[in-house]
């Protein structure tokens, strides 16, 4: 008799997990899973050290230690010219990963309708269905051509417009947009809000790549300004992206009184609260944020700019990204039809791990002729990962 409920049964193990174990098993130079193999700034380590000194180390209150949610709320009022009331707006969460399913769970109700963009994060659909929701996934379709293409992804509005229907609740935005890089602009995000405020939905946005963008001309913005928004949006991010420090799960949600209780609702149930000297450390990584962040997009868009080059060189369709951790390529130029089986012969023939698009999609077949590097990594391993390729796939 089968254990796993029905509900996950189709994602008992994602595909992140299988991926680095193989790439683990076979010594290959990990450019998937969406972690950094270096830390972030030795002065939150060091706040987090004297936070378990000097304060207590029990539970923090369960929307988060007064410290970090005035931070966060100070923050956002200055992004977005909004008023955060940190009592009442600011949830501390077990990184994005927690703040997404209390979202859902705390506003929608089994039935509902949840829309989302796909390619998509997998917790995005996986926090939709254990909501005992229905995922309506809308194509960010991909731009023509070869080559390096700089405006990679969009959707075309009919498809969104027609996405909404009776049933829809909420809708998932993410920008800038993980696997894809794109950066939602100022006329995409305004179609989004006229057509929540039309058919009154709530709309979670996941920005955890939100001080990672790499072009001036492509700004982050948030939905939450938008005319009609600021009641019916929340807002997700996390330290782990912007600080390089994944391993702590420091994120929160911001959202008006009323939306805030039911992000809350679920997450007293789901982790109540999070690690209290983290958090006193997330609250300086904040106040320090403007000193500790240019450096790392510097990082980032240097090896952005060197791995696509490489993919470029050995004939690959690179999809370049504005912003964030990855890059996603067409590799069926090589003679390759299927993701899943070319990212087995990178990793098992040539020493280099990435991530098969398929499992970002609803409709699977748009998924198998790409692949998503992960940059966010030292530079000589970015350097190691080239070599590799350019060792196996030319020859």
């Amino acid at each position: 008799m089968p254990r796993l409920s029905l509900r996950l049964q189709p994602y008992s193990t994602n595909i992140f997990t299988t991926i680095t174990a193989l790439a683990n098993q076979h010594k290959a130079v990990n450019l998937s899973q969406g972690f950094p193999d270096f830390d972030g700034p030795e002065f939150i380590k060091h706040a987090a050290a004297d936070a378990m000194r000097v304060h207590p180390n029990q539970y923090a209150p369960m929307a988060g230690v007064p410290v970090l949610r005035h931070a966060i709320a100070e923050r956002f009022s200055r992004d977005t010219g909004l008023m955060c009331n940190p009592e009442t707006d600011v949830t501390v969460t077990c990184g994005c990963t927690e703040a997404l399913p209390a979202s859902v769970m705390g506003t929608c109700n089994p039935g509902d309708e949840v829309i989302l963009f796909e390619p998509f994060f997998d917790i995005h659909r996986s926090a939709i269905i254990l909501a005992g929701c229905t995922p309506v996934p809308v194509t960010l379709h991909r731009a023509p051509g070869t080559g390096r293409i700089t405006a990679p992804f969009a959707f075309k509005e009919a498809e969104l417009r027609a996405a909404f229907t009776g049933k829809t609740k909420a809708i998932v935005v993410n920008t800038p947009h993980n696997p894809t890089g794109k950066v939602f602009s100022r006329a995409e995000l305004s179609l989004i809000a006229e057509l929540c405020v039309k058919h009154d939905a709530i709309a979670i946005c996941d920005d955890v790549y939100e001080r990672l963008t790499f072009d001036d001309a492509l700004p982050h913005i948030h939905l939450a300004a938008f005319a009609g928004m600021a009641d019916r949006t929340i807002t997700l991010s996390s330290l782990g992206k912007t600080f390089s420090m994944t391993g702590w799960k420091i994120g929160w949600a911001v959202a008006r009184p009323e939306l805030s209780a039911c992000v809350r609702a679920a997450h007293q149930f789901l982790t109540f609260s999070i690690a209290t000297p983290l958090q006193y450390a997330a609250a300086e990584a904040l106040r320090r944020e403007a000193e500790a962040v240019p450096p790392l997009v510097s990082r980032l868009k240097s090896n952005r700019d060197k791995l696509a080059d490489a993919l470029l060189d050995l004939g690959l369709t690179v999809y370049f990204p504005p912003s964030g951790y990855f890059i996603m390529a067409d590799f069926t130029s090589l003679g390759f039809d299927d993701d899943f089986k070319f990212v087995h012969h990178l990793i098992e023939r040539i020493g280099v791990a990435a991530i098969p698009c398929s499992a970002f999609y609803a409709n699977a077949h748009l998924g198998k002729p790409l692949v998503r590097f992960a940059f966010c990594k030292k530079p000589e391993t970015i350097d190691a990962g080239i070599e590799r390729l350019r060792a196996g796939l030319k020859r």
